[in-house]
């Protein structure tokens, strides 16, 4: 391994990199116990309850006297007087902070100290549910009360805050649906917006509402709302002149980490990755835990299972190795096991895509490996389709996945990618508003009664973008195009389901269709991902297991078979392991499709069923019309929205069998080729009946 790496070292407080040469050692913790005698004591009852009351009060003022330690060990604690001096002469501060400096958990208990959460919450976004989670029972843990009270948190269908709630950590997207309906965010006197740097595009449209809305409470004076914007790596000058403030720098507290890069461009990032884990696992200590950073969760659960396997193969059947998975599908519960300590003498080590680049700290952390890829999907506003492919990371991200090293104490990060190839990185990642489908943002913003030829973009998507996405929303239903376009019904219906607009058609329709109970399963488990396990060592099993599942007509109606016999199975755990099933995704799915059930029936939609193939096809059809695509004679298959030429993917119940002549899909995934990902055959006469407005239809 040592010939492998190269090693530049980071300081602390991102202190600049210097290239060394180096050898790694094994290193060998000093162990030292002492001797405990026990003494057998008898207690009644009654001494028992003695004991209890007398211990309880020392107990809990130790843990408080910790907390109080911990806190103003951050850096951010020095600087308490100093942000609430700004934030009381200006309405919105910009803080960029380095990692670890305690901003996340502290500051909003400065604004709750200070009286701001008088007239209202503190809210604070997360961009993710999982950091929205951990950092709220984190501040609640810190103001010694339970999560729900003064410190509650709103996450995608689950909602832990109550009306003694003061404190609210909720996911940007949350908050952007709250201000459909309450434009001035009156129930918020402070937002605190954090991680602006990952610029998702619910965070980019929050930008500009909470903006619009503190400029609507001065002019109605209606008390004005704090905004704090904070970030590790915001460019401070561009966000300074959109929101007219100045910015705020704040030192953090990372300790030292020694960056190690490839020496040698790696062909195969996941074989590296694998390498580089065995090789800590055999030179580091036991709790030097390790966090890799992968792109989805089918590499993430393949590697998992490799990992597992090879782990009880070197120890002849027992492991000291505990591998976690952490990635958005995982149900909440899953996602948090990560968090959890190891018993003494096991390593942890989690597997986990950019989802624990930011905000969430994983106690025990010593070890990164980062493979310098993220999944990312991309959106061609030409022929109106995204694409989901694997990309090279940032620069920032780089140093971002780094930071998670250094959040402890002294660690390493292993990369699998050479110096050389990290330069050509871009300098910060590309805003998600620039890069992706504008539509779901398009219709949330009418659905505020927001063109978005007015709204005050941070960024603006381009002009070509925003077209495709009105014409889309048009042909949808859900909106009228004009010399000043609308919402309709059916569109302000659509707005009422977080999901794809599409998928939202799709639910909305159904009840016409007479299908909606299928429906409900299908999108639930197509906003899951990868079902299907498939097992190298086990594979024609696993091929078999799935062929009982498979229908003739696609992947919809196999995917709807699964979905159908899981809900049915008494015993899912086994029943998923026998037929090589991932139970997570579907357990996500069934999860997902109660909440869409409950906002279904709140809109007074029939829950009814059929088992009319043909119409459940032609309700697909109806929201999926833009995925039509007509094979060719060279056996490729040409899309009509752009004349994407594509292939079957691999794992499709129709590839490399008869290929139908018309099929819709799900999405596009590009690897070394273009694939059709989620396919079903349709028909000609079918796309004439459901979607007559569909033109220019590829020749054969």
């Amino acid at each position: 391994m040592e010939s492998k790496y190269m090693a530049t070292t980071r300081g602390e407080n991102g202190g600049g990199a210097t290239s060394v040469k180096f050898s790694i050692k094994r290193k060998h913790e000093a162990m030292a116990s002492s001797p405990i005698m026990e003494k057998k004591i008898h207690l009644t009852a009654a001494t028992t309850q003695q004991v209890r009351q007398t211990i309880a009060p020392v107990l809990l003022t130790s843990k408080r006297a910790t907390i109080e330690q911990h806190q103003k060990s951050l850096p951010v604690f020095n600087c308490r007087q100093r942000i609430l001096k700004e934030l009381e002469l200006n309405d919105t501060v910009l803080i960029m902070s380095e990692t670890g400096s305690g901003k996340t958990t502290q500051i909003p208990q400065f604004l709750l100290h200070a009286g701001y959460a008088k007239n209202g919450m503190i809210g604070i976004t997360q961009p993710r549910r999982v950091a929205a989670i951990t950092v709220a029972r984190r501040v609640a843990q810190e103001l010694a009360g339970g999560i729900g009270d003064t410190v509650g948190y709103t996450v995608r269908f689950e909602d832990v805050t109550s009306k003694r709630t003061k404190i609210r950590f909720l996911t940007d997207g949350v908050l952007l649906r709250e201000s459909i309906k309450d434009r001035l965010l009156l129930k918020y006197s402070a937002i605190i917006l954090d991680e602006a740097h990952e610029r998702t595009v619910n965070a980019d449209l929050l930008f500009g509402i909470v903006k619009e809305a503190q400029k609507e409470r001065r002019r109605q004076k209606l008390g004005s709302l704090k905004v704090v914007v904070t970030s590790a790596t915001m460019d401070i000058d561009h966000f300074g002149k959109y929101f007219n403030c100045r910015g705020m720098y704040l030192e953090g507290r990372t300790y030292p980490v020694r960056v190690m890069h490839a020496k040698e461009k790696q062909e195969d990032y996941v074989h590296s990755v694998l390498v580089t884990l065995f090789h800590i696992h055999r030179t580091t200590p036991r709790n030097h835990d390790v966090l890799i950073f992968l792109t989805g969760q089918e590499e993430i659960e393949a590697l998992a299972h490799q990992i597992r396997q090879l782990a009880k193969v070197d120890l002849a059947g027992s492991t000291d190795l505990r591998v976690y998975t952490l990635y958005a599908q995982l149900s909440q519960a899953k996602q948090l096991e990560c968090f959890a300590p190891t018993p003494a003498n096991i390593r942890k080590v989690i597997l986990a895509t950019n989802i624990a680049e930011t905000s969430i700290t994983i106690p025990g952390i010593r070890c990164v490996i980062d493979c310098g890829f993220v999944k990312e999907k991309s959106f061609n506003s030409a022929d109106g389709l995204d694409v989901l492919k694997s990309v090279r990371i940032s620069q920032a991200q780089a140093w971002q996945r780094t930071g998670r090293a250094g959040r402890d104490s002294a660690g390493t990060c292993y990369r699998a990618y050479t110096k050389e190839e990290m330069e050509s990185f871009p300098e910060a990642t590309q805003p998600e508003i620039l890069r992706t489908n504008p539509t779901a943002m398009v219709l949330q913003l009418l659905a505020l009664d927001i063109d978005c030829n007015n709204f005050d973009f941070l960024d603006a998507p381009s002009e070509e973008g925003l077209r495709s996405a009105y014409k889309s929303l048009d042909a949808l239903g859900a909106i009228k195009i004009g010399s000043v376009s609308h919402i309709t019904p059916l569109g302000r219906q659509m707005v009422q389901y977080p999901l794809d607009p599409k998928y939202s058609k799709l639910l909305l329709t159904a009840s016409t269709f007479g299908c909606m109970e299928e429906i409900l399963s299908l999108v639930s488990v197509l906003s899951s991902d990868h079902v299907f396990i498939s097992n190298s060592d086990k594979n024609e099993m696993a091929s078999l297991a799935h062929a009982k599942f498979q229908s003739k007509h696609g992947d919809h109606l196999t995917l709807l078979n699964v979905f159908n016999a899981f809900l049915k199975t008494e015993k899912p755990k086994v029943w998923c392991h026998d037929n090589y099933l991932n139970l997570r995704s579907l357990t996500y799915a069934r999860n997902v499709r109660r909440q869409l059930t409950e906002i279904s029936t709140g809109m007074d939609l029939a829950l009814n069923s059929s088992d009319d193939i043909e119409m459940l096809k032609k309700c697909i059809l109806n929201g999926f019309f833009e995925n039509i695509a007509v094979l060719q004679r060279d056996g490729f298959y040409v899309t009509v929205s752009g004349n994407i030429r594509a292939k079957i993917h691999p794992s499709s119940v129709l590839h490399g069998k008869y290929k139908p002549n018309y099929i819709i899909f799900t999405e596009i995934v590009q690897t070394e080729q273009t694939f059709l990902r989620q396919v079903s055959e349709i028909s000609i006469e079918w796309i004439k009946e459901i979607v007559p407005f569909v033109k220019n239809i590829p020749t054969r």
